[in-house]
């Protein structure tokens, strides 16, 4: 597709959206050849670019809300601070992508790679991805709270300081990730049966051992600490909460 071409459609778009349909063309943009466009800033807003070449493509800044990215290839496009609130992104390859700073409230991106992906400060909240391939993703400072991770693979991704409160990880993959100073890990059923590495429980443990006794059930409380205390040392922040002497070191 010639720079004219996407031009006229991108124009016709816009006249549709600023009128409410009443004029102007939906830009039908479907398995389209879109590798290394630059579409920043560009209104898109409801769109049909399903099964598109959008491979190393700038978007930043782009408004996508509502458009239908369904099975296209993103892979190594620039969507950092990109509006995609209920876009369908689903089945589709973002990996290597930057979508730091990006909108992807209630966005559909189940089935998608997101792998080697920048989501950093991204928010994920309400989003769908479920069976997502997250593995080794920058999730830091993210917003993962109320969205659905379940089956997803997110092995060795980076999710320190995001915030996964009442996000659903049943049977997700967390081998090997890093929740350092993350929050909203949930104790119902949604925060249950997902296979994670056992630093990660050792950091459980370890913030177990810091929980203050009910007046009442000191002892009770004891003597649980004292059962997983030597599994809460081998925590890499043992150290930081006080479990460890000053000249104690713990391998974990």
């Amino acid at each position: 597709m010639t720079k004219d071409e996407l031009k006229k459609i991108l124009d016709e778009h816009k006249l549709w959206i600023d009128t409410n349909g009443n004029e102007g063309e939906k830009a039908d943009l479907r398995s389209a050849d879109l590798r290394s466009a630059d579409l920043s800033y560009a209104n898109l807003r409801y769109a049909d670019l399903s099964g598109s070449d959008l491979s190393d493509a700038d978007l930043s800044y782009a408004n996508l809300s509502y458009a239908d990215l369904s099975s296209s290839n993103l892979r190594s496009a620039d969507l950092s601070y990109a509006n995609l609130r209920y876009a369908d992104l689903s089945g589709s390859d973002l990996s290597g992508s930057d979508l730091s700073d990006a909108d992807l409230r209630s966005a559909d991106l189940s089935g998608s790679d997101l792998s080697d992906a920048d989501l950093s400060d991204a928010n994920l909240s309400y989003a769908n991805l479920r069976s997502a391939n997250l593995s080794s993703a920058n999730l830091r400072y993210a917003d993962l709270s109320s969205s659905n991770l379940s089956s997803a693979n997110l092995r060795y991704a980076d999710l320190s300081s995001s915030n996964l409160s009442s996000a659903n990880l049943s049977d997700a993959d967390l081998s090997g990730s890093d929740f350092d100073f993350s929050c909203g890990f949930s104790l119902s059923c949604k925060g249950s049966r997902f296979t994670a590495s056992v630093k990660l429980a050792y950091q459980y443990l370890a913030h177990l051992c810091t929980i203050k006794p009910t007046e009442g059930e000191e002892e009770e409380l004891q003597a649980i600490k004292d059962a997983i205390l030597p599994f809460a040392k081998k925590s890499h922040r043992a150290k930081d909460l006080g479990l460890l002497d000053d000249d104690t070191t713990e391998k974990e």
